[in-house]
């Protein structure tokens, strides 16, 4: 039964502690130590009770502590303290770091589909969302002109737990957004703001909340509201929830509504990003609004769109990109593409490799792909990678030319690390190391740490996470029905002295948990080493309908009952933001086992290496860039096996190999004060060469660099004087589209002699047949380098050749390249469609070679 009647009911702060409030409405609070301590003080076993949740814990603290602490003069001074903390940092003004080289009118939205901020607020599924939160936090920092969309699940994503025979269940638990750190949006009429979407011929409405992530707003759409039917709240019931209808749906909301949403909100932007192709929807929204609201063709409003759009594509595996049916796609859409003034074929034709195959299912990343000026990749690796999943968009190019470079993830540093590291990094790096955490300079003086003083805070934190977890494995055995001798052995399990290593990590099946342990005797030998024990600690979930991910954790589960390993192995139900903290922050080796080249990026590691945590992982993601000897360990050379048996096998040995060999002697070699020195200078070098480069701050300056100022200025480029620029290069897209097909390279030749030296300028010429084409709509460039002894290109360089007459048709072009290697040299003729306007050579897809 519903009420017909509700009531926000605040509570009666004393007017002394009103910074409280001010203080809870905003998540500045979670990477500032200062300001959760300020709330521990406040009550710390509610605080930990309500999940750090400083919303929660005004509504539930007592009315007599609230009164105590009004007369807490203590109290007071720190809460003042932090309060003005966080309003000087609210009320800066100016980004040091674009220093004046944006544009003025800069305005960047951020779409993705999950985010994780802060432990209270649990919209987010793992790494993909854990990335979107740093995003925001560094963007605060950084006072980019950002805000964030995405939707408010009423809830979430899964609680984890195991039955009896270990293995994963699932739970569903309610946000109440009324007491989590966000408010409801409003519009002038002071009704709830509301946006639209089309669903089938059906309008789903959502109402809006808004999270203050720093300076950065982040708006989430809600679409469990009395004017939608049953089947259309469900909509934002649950993260990745749902059969692939729910899922369409989901985007839709995502992607239209969100662009909607900004107009709505009044917000203008020129930059927007979607995070991973749940939100490519987005491209389709914009162009309708421009062409429906300034008059633009689609021609017109799609090189708009495409030019200050920005995508990043996160996964390595085609199935882990979305993929729907083309008549699931018709259904949503039919109505939708006579406003965007194109046919279904031509829609569909957007989301597809071959646009022309009307079976080929409609793809959410291909879409992003076509429609954005920027595309990147999470690491060095996957932009590799990504060339070669995607070269069928880009069919007239070699794979090492495609428009998908890489911009490596990084993590929020303040966020993860322990209020220990973080005095340790105040002391000697510092007051404003934070400001500026990718700076080598800043990070030169992790030498003057004493060994001793950064071996305290490691053994500190390594007790602290083992306690945490012996509290926490007592609390989920209990919940279970253990008997009172299994919950006396939960509360002494872990040695908190010992070599710990630390497997957390979403248990999909190539991220291999089980590797460490396909010779169980041999690792029992290992962790039952008596001068050199070890332990190990596993965290994660599978997806609901992962069985074989599942069947992973069923197997660690069968570990941690087995005698050999109950001391030594435990598994840690519903890893969350929380538990990912204390095992960061603890852990002496993070361990990461993907089947190369399949780990995007993985960030994790990054988080427990700026704890003074050392990585232990496969050449893989973002650690074939950052692994050097000395500051950490690398299981392989690199190697890609077509076969996942061998690979395992060869792998898993070299992993024992690394622990026996070298990873335990490392660490428990102490000399004559009980430090073990060569550990220490391990941990050194990592913090040394590491953290200036894989933080988030060094992440979002490449982003503004390579992504978002460019993206700015083609838009500005495009909409001034009443959109001039965008119909100039609507007008010229249509003439090359409708001439291209007569564009051919007639003939490349060189008066320059066959052998050459070092040196030496080499005269190259093309006669090109551009048909209706004129020459300055095209490039025509040598296209030439070193071969290697395939006769391939070893090495691509470019070099442009200007027109040197012509008529009828037909054109010469001309230009000199230097000699600048011995050996072979190749050349080729490429000529492609190019307007100044568009920013890429590659963003029609359209070449052709001689």
């Amino acid at each position: 039964m519903r009420p017909s009647l509700t009531f926000t009911i605040k509570p009666n702060l004393p007017q002394v502690l009103a910074p409280l409030a001010e203080l809870a409405g905003n998540l500045w609070f979670s990477w500032h130590a200062e300001a959760v301590d300020l709330w521990q003080r406040v009550d710390h076993h509610l605080w930990s009770q309500l999940k750090h949740n400083p919303v929660a814990m005004l509504n539930q603290v007592s009315q007599e502590r609230l009164e105590a602490l009004a007369n807490d003069s203590g109290f007071l001074a720190q809460m003042e303290r932090v309060a003005d903390q966080m309003r000087g940092y609210l009320g800066a003004e100016r980004c040091a770091f674009l220093n004046g080289r944006a544009p003025e009118n800069l305005s960047i939205a951020y779409f993705s589909a999950e985010y994780g901020l802060a432990d209270c607020l649990p919209l987010y599924s793992g790494g993909l969302g854990i990335l979107s939160g740093d995003h925001l936090k560094s963007a605060s920092d950084l006072n980019l002109p950002l805000a964030g969309i995405g939707l408010a699940y009423g809830q979430g994503y899964f609680t984890q737990y195991l039955d009896a025979d270990g293995w994963q269940q699932e739970e569903y638990h309610p946000n109440d957004f009324w007491t989590l750190p966000m408010e409801l949006m409003l519009g002038d009429d002071g009704q709830e703001l509301t946006v639209e979407v089309n669903i089938e011929g059906r309008p789903l409405k959502a109402r809006v909340w808004r999270v203050r992530a720093g300076r950065v707003p982040l708006y989430l759409m809600d679409a469990n509201i009395e004017a939608n039917p049953p089947d259309l709240r469900a909509v934002t019931y649950k993260l990745y929830g749902g059969d692939r209808q729910m899922r369409i749906r989901q985007e839709i909301l995502l992607g239209i509504g969100g662009v909607r949403l900004l107009a709505a909100l009044g917000i203008e932007p020129n930059v927007i990003h979607m995070n991973e192709g749940h939100s490519a929807f987005a491209s389709l929204e914009r162009i309708r609004q421009l062409k429906q609201e300034k008059g633009l063709s689609f021609d017109e409003a799609r090189e708009v769109v495409r030019a200050s759009n920005c995508f990043t594509t996160h996964t390595p595996v085609p199935a882990g990109n979305d993929y729907f049916d083309p008549e699931l796609v018709r259904r949503h859409f039919e109505g939708y593409v006579q406003e965007l003034g194109i046919s279904m074929p031509v829609l569909m034709g957007y989301g597809r490799i071959n646009p022309t195959d009307q079976a080929e299912l409609f793809c959410m990343t291909v879409l992003a792909l076509r429609l954005s000026g920027f595309a990147n990749g999470v690491s060095r690796l996957h932009g590799q990678v990504s060339r070669n999943m995607w070269a069928g968009v880009w069919p007239h190019f070699p794979t090492e030319d495609l428009p998908i470079t890489h911009v490596t993830n990084g993590v929020h540093i303040p966020s993860w690390i322990s209020n220990d590291v973080a005095y340790l990094y105040y002391r000697y790096l510092g007051p404003g190391w934070h400001e500026d955490p990718d700076s080598q300079t800043v990070w030169k003086a992790i030498d003057e740490v004493p060994d001793g003083e950064l071996w305290r805070v490691r053994e500190r934190r390594r007790g602290q996470m083992v306690d945490f977890l012996r509290r926490t494995l007592s609390a989920q055995l209990a919940q279970r029905g253990a008997s009172a001798e299994e919950l006396k052995h939960a509360a002494e399990v872990l040695n908190p002295e010992a070599l710990t290593i630390v497997f957390a990590r979403r248990f999909a099946t190539y991220k291999r948990a089980v590797l460490i342990a396909q010779d169980l005797d041999r690792l029992a030998k290992l962790l039952n080493d008596p001068q050199r024990p070890m332990q190990i600690i596993f965290a994660g979930k599978a997806h609901p309908k992962d069985n074989e991910g599942k069947e992973f954790i069923r197997r660690i589960a069968a570990l941690t009952r087995d005698p050999r390993f109950s001391d030594r192995v435990v598994f840690i139900e519903d890893y969350d933001i929380n538990t990912a903290r204390y095992l960061v922050q603890g852990a002496d080796i993070w361990l990461n086992t993907p089947r190369r080249p399949l780990e995007a990026c993985g960030t994790s590691g990054m988080k427990s290496v700026a704890n003074g945590g050392l990585h232990l992982s496969v050449l893989d993601g973002w650690w074939d860039e950052g692994f050097q000897p000395g500051l950490g360990w690398a299981i392989g050379r690199g190697e890609e096996h077509t076969e996942a048996y061998p690979q395992d096998e060869v792998e898993g040995r070299a992993l024992y190999r690394l622990l026996e060999n070298e990873v335990a002697p490392l660490f428990y070699r102490r000399d004559h004060e009980g430090l073990p020195r060569g550990w220490i200078a391990y941990v050194k070098k990592s913090l040394l060469n590491l953290c200036p480069e894989f933080n988030s701050h060094r992440m979002l300056e490449d982003y503004a660099e390579l992504g978002y100022l460019p993206a700015g200025d083609r838009y500005n480029g495009l909409v001034g004087s009443d959109f001039a620029g965008a119909r100039e290069l609507g007008a010229w897209v249509r003439r090359i589209m409708e001439n291209w097909g007569e564009v051919r390279v007639e003939q490349a030749y060189s008066d320059s002699p066959e052998n050459a030296t070092w040196g030496d300028e080499l005269t190259i010429k093309a006669r090109v047949h551009l048909g209706g084409l004129q020459p300055g709509e095209v490039a025509v460039d040598a296209y030439y380098g070193k071969l290697g002894a395939d006769g391939e290109f070893a090495e691509r360089l470019t070099h442009n050749l200007d027109p040197a007459g012509g008529g009828d048709g037909t054109w010469e072009f001309t230009g000199k390249i230097k000699a600048q290697s011995t050996g072979r040299l190749g050349l080729a003729v490429r000529v492609v469609p190019y307007h100044p306007l568009m920013g890429t050579k590659y963003a029609l897809g359209l070449a052709a070679w001689g």
